[in-house]
């Protein structure tokens, strides 16, 4: 599975920091939003995937080139098909499932921007890895597993000119590209010679429950913002409203419906998750700032018996 708990909880963010109308309004159209940025993660994992298979055609076309030339060389005719014939690659190429997968989602982006197939391909060629892996002609399976992670941890994942083509084409496909590139890392590291079809196609979410908390979240925060805003000025009276960022209300208003509307997920998961995700999209001070309201709520709750946690959110 691709997604994690604390991505939903960003896209949640993301999606009620855009949110422009009123708790009154028909969330239908929001919440389909947020499912289909949520499904559209997907889509880059595919992105992704192709632009390695795309390479290794590059690759086999540019071989028949140079074979063909007119004043071909010895090795221009004898050329070393190490990595045309990486068995990984090969393995991509062949997935049936994948090849459903790319037509269904109509992921042909490489076809129109074929420049950066070759950016791609071209750092490859250029790079120490590939003359280490060039140097011999035959290879495992494990050779060339090894080769292909590495390539793309270390020239794809990293590229500047595909990054900037992403933010292009889905400026929410930033923030999911850690956790797309993690997972095609996991994958490609784990995979075997007699890798299954089904393989290449994980699941978006873990379970039925993780897409229900996605909106869950979304939906009991929105319907309750203006009770949760009243709870959050009580506890900032000594603050400037003003010099509260954004990003820490929105954070705060679901941090406190969590707290309250999830009685399976324990205290301390909740307020860690919104620790982290502020270090990450927030001030440098409010992780400092959330964990001091939240505190200050939870032994509140806790006096007045309003945390009703069961199960593991006792815990």
């Amino acid at each position: 599975m691709m997604l994690n708990r604390r991505h939903i909880r960003v896209k949640v963010m993301q999606n009620l920091y855009a949110f422009k109308g009123s708790e009154s309004d028909d969330l239908a159209k929001d919440q389909r939003f947020l499912l289909f940025s949520i499904d559209n993660m997907y889509n880059l994992y595919l992105l992704l995937l192709s632009l390695l298979i795309e390479v290794q055609k590059r690759a086999e076309n540019d071989l028949k080139k140079k074979q063909n030339k007119h004043l071909a060389t010895k090795e221009d005719k004898d050329p070393n098909k190490k990595f045309v014939n990486n068995q990984l690659l090969a393995l991509l190429k062949d997935n049936q499932g994948l090849k459903e997968q790319l037509g269904t989602h109509k992921i042909f982006n490489w076809e129109l921007d074929g420049e950066y197939v070759d950016v791609i391909f071209k750092a490859i060629v250029a790079s120490e890895l590939y003359s280490e892996y060039m140097e011999t002609r035959v290879s495992d399976f494990k050779e060339d597993k090894d080769f292909v992670v590495d390539i793309f941890k270390e020239i794809i994942a990293p590229n500047d000119k595909l990054y900037d083509y992403l933010e292009d084409k889905n400026l929410t496909w930033l923030d999911d590209l850690p956790t797309v590139n993690t997972t095609i890392l996991k994958l490609l590291r784990k995979a075997k010679a007699s890798t299954v079809d089904s393989y290449f196609i994980p699941k978006l979410y873990k379970d039925i429950e993780d897409k229900q908390f996605a909106i869950d979240l979304f939906r009991k925060t929105l319907l309750n913002r203006t009770a949760l805003n009243k709870e959050i000025e009580q506890k900032t009276k000594n603050w400037d409203a003003e010099r509260i960022a954004n990003v820490d209300y929105v954070l705060l208003q679901m941090a406190i419906c969590e707290l309250k509307n999830f009685p399976s997920i324990p205290v301390k998961v909740t307020i860690n998750e919104y620790l982290e995700i502020s270090k990450e999209y927030s001030t440098p001070k409010s992780s400092i700032f959330i964990n001091g309201i939240l505190d200050k709520i939870v032994k509140e709750y806790e006096a007045s018996g309003e945390l009703n946690k069961v199960g593991r959110g006792l815990m």
